[in-house]
């Protein structure tokens, strides 16, 4: 089941919360000195037009005092209903909370996934809210990203075997991601080599125990949707890396 966004956050020591005007932030108790100037940035980038990264181009850096940077994702609609409510959503219990107190917990459980860092809601109306999740900035490029750039098979390879491996530990672990695809695994460098973590977590389910064949098939479908979707030539994904990935 899904953890309940109020009480995974609310009881964790780690993270505290701020409230100023229309705007909660819950922050990680090691910016919390700083939640004025997150708050501050948070806000310009609510009402920006400007666009970030990302499939949805809802991602954005946030560069703080004394060094700390910190990745943060606008909650951005797709589908036909992005015409009409881009960024806003409906409901008591906002999104980016539960995310965070998932990805809390997928970080207890050693899934690799990015470090949360906290979630601002801007409550436009009673059950009306805009929101922003927070991660802690990391350096690397998308899935996708990286087999564009990188031609030598034998990286190539070592990077699908690793994305493979996060989506295994991922499964056994009990996370199933509710939108598995190319630009929401992200190749970092460890050191000398390669390693994948997960992003994105927005409406995906814990459970409390591994995830199942039907769910991991439904994951698997998501991703190799993705790949037909974003090469559909194979130029980058030939059957060879599709088997890597388990998708053939």
């Amino acid at each position: 089941m899904r953890p309940p966004a109020q009480m995974k956050w609310r009881s964790d020591p780690n993270f505290s919360t701020f409230r100023i005007g229309r705007r909660e932030l819950v922050i990680h108790r090691d910016l919390a000195s700083q939640a004025g100037q997150i708050l501050q940035q948070l806000g310009a980038l609510t009402s920006a037009v400007e666009a970030g990264a990302g499939n949805r181009q809802s991602a954005f850096r946030l560069n703080l005092d004394e060094g700390a940077e910190l990745f943060a994702r606008r909650g951005r609609r797709g589908g036909l209903i992005a015409s009409i409510l881009s960024d806003t959503y409906v409901g008591i219990a906002p999104r980016p909370l539960t995310e965070l107190a998932v990805t809390i917990e997928a970080r207890r459980r050693e899934i690799p996934v990015a470090e949360p860092m906290g979630a601002m809601i801007e409550w436009i109306g009673p059950v009306l809210y805009r929101g922003v999740f927070l991660t802690r900035a990391v350096r690397g490029m998308t899935l996708w990203e990286f087999l564009k750039t990188d031609d030598d098979p034998t990286v190539r390879n070592h990077v699908l075997a690793q994305a493979r491996a996060a989506i295994d530990t991922m499964h056994d672990k009990g996370l199933f991601h509710a939108d598995l695809n190319l630009h929401n695994l992200l190749v970092t460098q460890a050191q000398e080599s390669f390693t994948v973590i997960i992003i994105d977590l927005d409406k995906s389910r814990l459970l409390d125990a591994p995830v199942s064949s039907a769910m991991r098939r439904a994951n698997a479908s998501r991703l190799l949707r993705s790949a037909r979707k974003l090469d559909p030539s194979g130029q980058y994904l030939d059957a060879a890396a599709l088997s890597i990935l388990n998708l053939e």
